[in-house]
């Protein structure tokens, strides 16, 4: 005797060795011997043997016609031998039986089963939806089938060309264009960005970084809705000063100013004067919405994208020739010793009497200018050699508290785009570029660094001090991987050097200092009672939202704008022909260039001390995956055994590896389409 079984889903056939009342002991060919229960034994056979039973039936099965079966079936429950017998002949046979069985399992969108080799046929409208549904899985099949062709032979299809930047780095992965690129990349044995590109689905390098980015921070894109900057209708008292900003050239969201009054008197007001959007417009008001979306502008070489539309940012810039309304605080210092004496916060409006760039002001303001030893010819130079003064004088105070001196042995490093005759807007991604440097801690720097350090700590100290919650920025320790963090406690910073610190003044363009911006507007207007007053309360869900928004975003635009500079210094090295380049190792293998803010991996450095000078041969450059392949020509130097290292060194990473694709290969392209 032999027995036919399920075993979850799958069918086993046997010779049944010995029966109890709720189970058997079948041995099948192979010799193993199972126990099965009684209830889930299909169908008992005397012949033929189970190998060949299995075979009949499974060849008889697909010859079954569903839809004349299911005409066939009776409209209440039934047994799959009642069917056979009815379908092929009334002395259908254990092979018929079997086939029934089988071809009636595999068909749940004709006939429901109920277990035991039971079932009852569907409703007429569930098998007409699922006949549909399995066409058009059909069709699906074909098209990606096709689309995978397409690409394999170097073509690609519109619709994966517009689904694009989706398949790569946030796929749908029961999507035809995702799994005609995964069958596609199978067939060729190509990586999927290799295929798209020699498929032709990325134009350019630079576009397809831009566009990326765009993708996943601007997936609505960059337009503003059409808003009205709201008049300040407050009146504000007018500042006694002539206030001055420093920025560069293309610096359009003008946010601080300062002024320096008293000087010769033994006691010198030093004045720092924020832009103050936060006096015309408050948290939930529209133009928030729009400024809480972005989160900050948006920084790249010869482009950049602007928390806030350019007619609202016109309307609170500290612009020359006007009086602007500003959030101004003002250190009283003592002119010999350079102590802060006391500082103040006012609501104002302050005359600004110039935009000073330092981009054409920085070989005229040296340090020798400043210091008396060489004429100063430019405007407010006894302004700017007490600020000068002043900012060295908060720097070593700084770094006293630090225990060491910062130590940024680099140059920082600008881009500047050759634009094409006629073409506006945004790079193309062509043009010629010319990277240019200044040395960081530079006079210009040096005094609009110390200026915001000294306000952004102050003010922190006075939001803890008047009991209103705010966005700080912290740091433990100076230990290397010791983060700097967000929170809406006041800690001090490491790295600054500073009791605490937030950011506070650069309210057009970071939305984190706008937050900070209408506490300190409640604790001018309300002192020790502000906390009553001040938009955000202790412990607002808000705040907290804010920070892990801002945080997220801030990191993505910081990213993007690394990518994109090194696409642009790659491509310098194109447009230049360099073929070699000196670089000082780092770690694992890393390089820095001596000249270019580019850091790669050069094989046989990783045994080399940190701060090695060595030469490098540039083997290849790749504009998309931003890698650049060098080899190590020549061992120019051995480090020094007490070699300074720059602190920006901990937060350099490597940006030299292939793009992160969100598309795996691995993935089955004939999975089931959702």
């Amino acid at each position: 005797m032999y027995v036919l079984f399920d075993d979850a889903g799958r069918f086993h056939a046997g010779r049944l060795m010995s029966e109890a009342e709720a189970s058997m002991q079948v041995e099948l060919d192979s010799g193993k011997r199972v126990k099965v229960k009684a209830a889930n034994v299909m169908l008992r056979f005397e012949k033929p043997a189970p190998a060949e039973l299995m075979a009949q039936a499974q060849a008889l099965a697909p010859e079954i016609d569903l839809d004349l079966a299911w005409e066939f079936a009776p409209d209440a429950e039934f047994g799959f031998a009642d069917l056979a017998r009815d379908y092929f002949e009334a002395s259908a046979g254990p092979e018929k039986q079997a086939a029934a069985l089988f071809r009636l399992f595999e068909a749940p969108h004709y006939f429901r089963r109920l277990g035991r080799g039971q079932f009852r046929k569907a409703p007429e409208e569930t098998v007409k939806a699922a006949l549909l549904a399995i066409e058009r899985k059909k069709q699906i099949a074909a098209q990606i089938e096709a689309w995978a062709v397409e690409l394999a032979e170097g073509r690609c299809p519109p619709p994966v060309r517009e689904q694009l930047y989706r398949i790569l780095f946030k796929p749908d992965k029961n999507g035809a264009e995702y799994k005609a690129v995964v069958a596609a990349a199978q067939r060729a044995k190509r990586a999927p960005l290799d295929l798209l590109k020699a498929a032709g689905a990325i134009d350019s390098p630079y576009q397809f970084h831009w566009r990326r980015f765009l993708f996943e921070q601007f997936p609505q894109g960059t337009g503003f809705p059409k808003l009205a900057a709201p008049a300040i209708r407050e009146p504000l008292p007018r500042a006694e000063v002539q206030a001055f900003s420093i920025d560069d050239s293309a610096t359009t969201e003008i946010d601080d100013a300062l002024s320096v009054r008293g000087l010769g008197s033994g006691t010198v007001v030093f004045g720092i004067h924020i832009a103050a959007p936060g006096l015309a417009f408050g948290p939930d008001s529209e133009i928030d919405r729009v400024a809480r979306e972005r989160l900050s502008t948006v920084y790249m070489p010869g482009w950049k994208i602007t928390m806030l539309p350019d007619e609202v940012v016109q309307a609170y810039t500290l612009t020359e020739g006007r009086d602007c309304p500003a959030l101004s605080f003002y250190a009283t210092v003592d002119e010999a010793t350079l102590e802060v004496k006391s500082c103040e916060t006012r609501i104002e409006s302050v005359p600004i009497a110039a935009n000073l760039r330092h981009d054409r002001l920085d070989g005229v303001i040296t340090e020798a200018s400043l210091e008396g030893s060489e004429p100063a010819a430019y405007p407010f130079a006894p302004e700017l050699a007490f600020a000068f003064r002043f900012a060295r004088a908060l720097k070593l105070g700084r770094e006293a508290v630090r225990g060491k001196p910062e130590t940024f042995n680099r140059p920082d490093y600008h881009f500047s785009l050759e634009v094409h005759e006629g073409h506006e807007g945004e790079p193309r991604g062509d043009e010629s570029v010319v990277i240019g440097t200044r040395r960081r801690g530079a006079p210009l720097d040096l005094i609009v660094a110390e200026a915001m350090i000294l306000a952004n700590s102050r003010w922190g100290g006075w939001l803890a001090e008047c009991g209103v919650p705010a966005i700080y920025r912290s740091q433990g320790s100076l230990a290397p991987g010791v983060k700097v963090r967000m929170g809406t406690k006041p800690a001090p910073h490491a790295g600054m050097g500073v009791a605490q610190y937030t950011w506070a003044t650069s309210p057009l363009r970071r939305y984190v200092d706008l937050v900070n911006q209408w506490q300190i507007i409640a604790c001018a207007r309300h002192g020790r009672t502000a906390a009553l007053a001040a938009p955000f309360k202790p412990k607002d869900a808000l705040l907290f939202s804010v920070i892990s928004a801002f945080d997220s975003a801030y990191g993505a635009y910081n990213d993007f704008q690394h990518g994109i500079e090194r696409y642009w210094t790659l491509r310098w090295l194109e447009q230049n022909g360099v073929a070699e380049l000196e670089a000082a190792v780092m770690a694992g293998g890393l390089v820095r260039a001596e000249t270019l803010p580019l850091v790669f991996r050069v094989p046989g450095a990783e045994n080399l001390a940190r701060g090695s000078l060595v030469r490098a041969r540039i083997e290849a450059v790749d504009l998309l995956t931003l890698d650049l392949h060098a080899s190590l020509a020549a061992r120019i130097e051995a480090a020094a055994p007490a070699a300074a290292v720059d602190e920006s060194d901990e937060e350099e990473v490597e940006a030299s590896g292939p793009l992160t694709l969100a598309i795996d290969v691995s993935d089955a392209a004939g999975d089931a389409v959702a």
